[in-house]
């Protein structure tokens, strides 16, 4: 009975005070904590005393799991576990948050007033004795047994696990001997089917050239292989195809799909990013020269790092709104979009996983955590949607090294000339060098005590070590400043060491003529040299740092001097920069004349040398140190949870990153990961992109998503085989492509066989090479090399589908006439977001939004209408026409000869001859080449 009172009476204390007090519990924890079989006691135990299994488990027993235990987790989540309480529900909220019970969204919930919200939500809510309990076991630590840092992510799904080391099945005897074949004819004959014989040699080439290269193969190259005799001619032919620099360009459009490549911002505004090109061109490079595929992923997330700085084109490929709003809400959320297209376009691209399923809830399907999404997040959290200069090729950067050397002895040479004493000429704007004797430092500051206007300001402050700006905030140097202007989202202290120059990049003081700014490097650096300026671009020279100390430390406070504009000539107002100091220089005879040609010497070498190092812009993104990530609830940026380190996925390794790491560090740490022979997704989804881009249906039929809600493969053990065998190839995908092309399976006829249709109509078992209508880009290249108007010309700027109004919101207007310089490729053709092509968009081209692993075959009236109608196709016509005239004269028979061979790779028969003949004589030669551009047998590959 006394126990009963005084259970009774703290219930009533506790209800007495909950609305004023809710938050306050802890303060009489120990003594609901704390009581005896009989009798309260005199000195209550702390709250740590709370056992888990004890105290804890028994309340979530009774009041708990009839919906969050074995048969029932509403919101995925279970309360009958310590490895279900850590993992926590769908939401990806921590049903605690260790150390802070007034933190904590149990509490909230077994707490609230509001009985909608309120849990349990049926029975008496929870007494205030058992949420007592609760929050002195939160206070605590929240301690769960057999527990640290939560659950271990766990999945037995099959792409989740290694690599099955397989071997091909054996064959029989008067069965095709290649490796994929003898996966292939295991299935089949599960099937009850067979293989189809071999196609003829002219069907052959035009699918392998259609396939790989885009493009048609001439009648020359058809009629040649057709009488190459040789045992291996199919083996030489495929080499040589896999050669061709059209393959670069067939093979990088399907990748700009998959990286949702476009040359536009999106969005309302959908302004143009003219430097774009630079990462099409990247890859189309990339696929020719065979770039081992781990590095090719390597560069596209770290290739700044790694010697390919165009490659992180592909982590700012996607859509950006440029609208910013005066609404921190809008703000945020844009940034959250933008790197929510960086996180799902790495995730589904490399590893065929839906990433952005987490980002407001632990993933529905995958062992994917909502702490994983913004683990990854801040890995990305340095990348910005932006422009940057390129580095020299390694020819110009060669000749640099050697005109640097020349210029250092030209220099050495010209000392003895400078009078005691000379000074060094005055500031200007755009540059400023401080050659200073090799210091070691970890802080370098540069203070500033007068400029020639208003509050100073700097674009970029490079500090080098060698050749290497160790300055730069994505090498984890990290800047302060005595003050910056605020309210200006151009003007901030971030620009200072982000390696943009320019005023729309640049710091100012909030301190009229004076202020500081310091580096911290990551690690001790060994500098020799400090560039400055006011504005690179050369547009404002006001707020010029007239008067000014650099001083480098080892250590906190230790300051020494480096370098003063004591040592140079006082300012005048004259911003024009010298070429060099040594114009000051005086040449006595009888050295005078040797004195001038150096000097003239030494003038031409720099010229040259700024002439070679002025690197191109491109639009593949800049890189700053990002704050703290957190997880944030629901995705709301506006709710922020607990801070997260830059790390991978948890169900298959760790980065072992801190949370300060880095911003380079971050991105190539994920690199290596991704790309390692261990992870156990990157190879498979990739051969499966091959398979799927050359046989037209991948052995996993969702090629972007590899988990619980993708497709099963059809052909599991031949996946992790050919995985296997482009890991060991070095990555190659030229390898794993031979292979292909090289089975019996590639090169099968096409043909429809009744009896196997009944079965298998899809052909997705492949008893048959199944035809399937060509892409837009190959429909459209094809016409060109039909013609013979094929401009062939390679990388570079694109030209344009529209005619565009130049307005703050962008309007294009498809253009109605083409010329010569609209007869490229149509992966030249310039990626506008939102907008098609008037008459190949139809053909199901991605619109550039998000990614596009795999394009629809859809067939309508406008494809058809395009193609028959429109003023590019009419025009084509009329110029496959005169092509034709030109070469046969008029002999209609030869012309149409000529034609068939054109477009379908064959002679035709005698019945298409003779009624091609007919129609070409009523209608005209136009007309005929026009019917011929939309026949079937043209647009499909079979």
């Amino acid at each position: 009975m006394m126990l009963k009172a005084w259970r009774a009476a703290v219930t009533f204390y506790f209800k007495a005070t909950i609305a004023m007090r809710k938050r306050h519990f802890p303060i009489l924890l120990p003594l609901a904590l704390a009581a005896p079989a009989f009798a309260a006691p005199a000195d209550p135990p702390a709250a740590a005393a709370v056992d888990f299994e004890r105290d804890v488990i028994p309340i979530f027993a009774d009041r708990c799991t009839s919906c969050h235990g074995e048969d029932k987790q509403k919101g995925a989540l279970r309360l009958d576990s310590a490895a279900g309480i850590a993992k926590g529900g769908d939401s990806g909220e921590p049903v605690f948050l260790a150390g802070d019970a007034a933190k904590s969204h149990l509490i909230a919930l077994v707490e609230s007033e509001d009985l909608d919200e309120r849990m349990p939500p049926k029975g008496k809510p929870l007494t205030a004795a058992q949420i007592g309990v609760l929050r002195a076991w939160i206070d605590a630590g929240a301690a769960l047994p057999g527990i640290e840092g939560g659950p271990e992510l766990t999945t037995d799904h099959w792409s989740f696990q290694p690599l099955a080391k397989i071997e091909p099945p054996p064959a029989a005897p008067t069965s095709s001997q290649h490796p994929v074949d003898r996966f292939l004819a295991q299935k089949l004959a599960e099937k009850g089917l067979s293989p189809s014989p071999r196609a003829d040699r002219s069907t052959l080439i035009r699918r392998l050239y259609l396939v790989m290269l885009g493009l048609p193969p001439t009648p020359e190259e058809v009629r040649a292989f057709a009488a190459d005799d040789r045992a291996d001619a199919w083996e030489h032919l495929v080499d040589r195809v896999l050669k061709s620099p059209h393959y670069g360009e067939r093979w990088a459009r399907h990748w700009l799909d998959v990286a949702r490549f476009a040359e536009t911002d999106g969005y309302e505004t959908n302004r143009e990013r003219p430097t774009a090109y630079h990462f099409r061109d990247y890859v189309i490079e990339a696929f020719n020269d065979d770039k081992p595929y781990n590095q090719f992923i390597e560069e596209q997330i770290a290739g700044d790092a790694l010697g390919d700085p165009v490659g992180t084109g592909f982590l700012v490929g996607g859509p950006r709104d440029i609208v910013k709003s005066p609404d921190i809400n809008l703000t945020l959320m844009q940034r959250q979009d933008e790197m929510a297209d960086m996180i799902n376009t790495t995730g589904t691209a490399f590893l065929g996983l839906t990433l952005g399923c987490a980002r407001c809830h632990n993933h529905k399907f995958d062992p994917v955590s909502q702490k994983d999404y913004y683990s990854m997040q801040a890995i990305f959290a340095g990348v910005n949607h932006g422009e940057r200069n390129l580095p020299p090729d390694p020819e110009s950067a060669e000749k640099i090294a050697a005109l640097d050397t020349l210029i250092a002895g030209l220099e050495k040479r010209l000392e003895k000339f400078l009078p005691t004493g000379a000074l060094r000429p005055p500031v200007n704007a755009r540059e400023n060098v401080e050659l200073i004797e090799p210091t070691a430092a970890k802080f370098v500051r540069f203070t500033i005590k007068a400029t020639n206007s208003s509050q100073p300001c700097l674009d970029e402050l490079e500090v080098f070590s060698g050749g290497k700006n160790v300055a730069l905030a994505s090498n984890g140097t990290v800047a302060t400043a005595s003050g910056s202007l605020m309210g200006y989202p151009i003007h901030k202290l971030e620009h200072l060491n982000d390696g943009q120059h320019g005023n729309d990049r640049s710091w100012i003081s909030s301190e009229n003529g004076m202020g500081w700014v310091m580096l911290e490097f990551a690690e001790p650096q060994r500098i020799d040299r400090i560039v400055w300026g006011r504005d690179r671009t050369e547009r404002f020279a006001d707020r010029l740092a007239i008067d000014y100390v650099i001083e480098a430390a080892e250590s906190p406070g230790a300051w020494k001097e480096i370098a003063t504009s004591a040592t140079r000539e006082p300012f005048s107002g004259e911003t024009q920069v010298p070429t060099t100091r040594y114009e000051f220089a005086n040449f006595p005879e009888p050295e005078a004349t040797e004195g001038r040609e150096w000097l003239t010497e030494l003038q031409s070498a720099k010229a040259r040398r700024d002439q070679l190092a002025a690197a191109p812009t491109a639009f593949v993104g800049t890189f700053s140190q990002p704050g703290p990530t957190h997880r944030l609830y629901r995705g709301d940026p506006m709710a922020k949870r607990e801070e997260v380190e830059p790390n991978a996925l948890e169900v298959i390794g760790s980065l072992g990153l801190e949370t300060d790491a880095a911003e380079q560090k971050r991105r190539v740490a994920l690199a290596e990961w991704i790309a390692s022979p261990d992870n156990p997704l990157t190879a498979r989804v990739m051969v499966n992109r091959i398979w799927q881009y050359q046989f037209g249906t991948g052995i996993v039929d969702t090629p972007n998503d590899f988990g619980g809600n993708g497709v099963p493969p059809s052909h599991p053990e031949l996946l992790d085989w050919l995985a296997g065998e482009f890991i060991a190839s070095g990555w190659s995908v030229k390898h794993i492509q031979r292979l292909l092309l090289t089975s019996h399976a590639w090169q099968q006829s096409g043909s429809a066989r009744p009896e196997a249709m009944k079965v298998d109509a899809s052909s997705r078992f492949l008893w048959r090479f199944p035809p399937r209508r060509l892409e837009a880009e190959a429909i459209r290249d094809s016409i060109l090399a039909a013609t013979g108007a094929l401009d062939p010309r390679m990388g570079g700027p694109g030209f344009s589908a529209f005619e565009i109004e130049p307005e703050n919101v962008r309007h294009y207007f498809p253009k109605k006439e083409f010329g010569p310089g609209d007869w490229r490729r149509m992966v030249y053709m310039t990626k506008v977001r939102q907008e098609q092509d008037a008459t190949f968009g139809a053909f199901d081209c991605p619109d550039g939004n998000q990614t596009v692993p795999k394009r629809s075959r859809s067939t309508t009236p406008l494809q058809a209408l395009n193609l028959f109608n429109s003023n590019f196709v009419t025009q084509q016509a009329d110029i496959l026409a005169e092509r034709l005239r030109a070469e046969k004269g008029d002999d209609a028979a030869a012309q149409i000869d000529r034609a068939f061979w054109l477009a379908f790779g064959r002679a035709p028969e005698p019945a298409e001859a003779e009624e091609a003949q007919r129609f070409a004589a009523e209608q005209g030669l136009e007309a005929f080449c026009r019917a011929l551009l939309n026949a079937n047998e043209f647009l499909f590959v079979m």
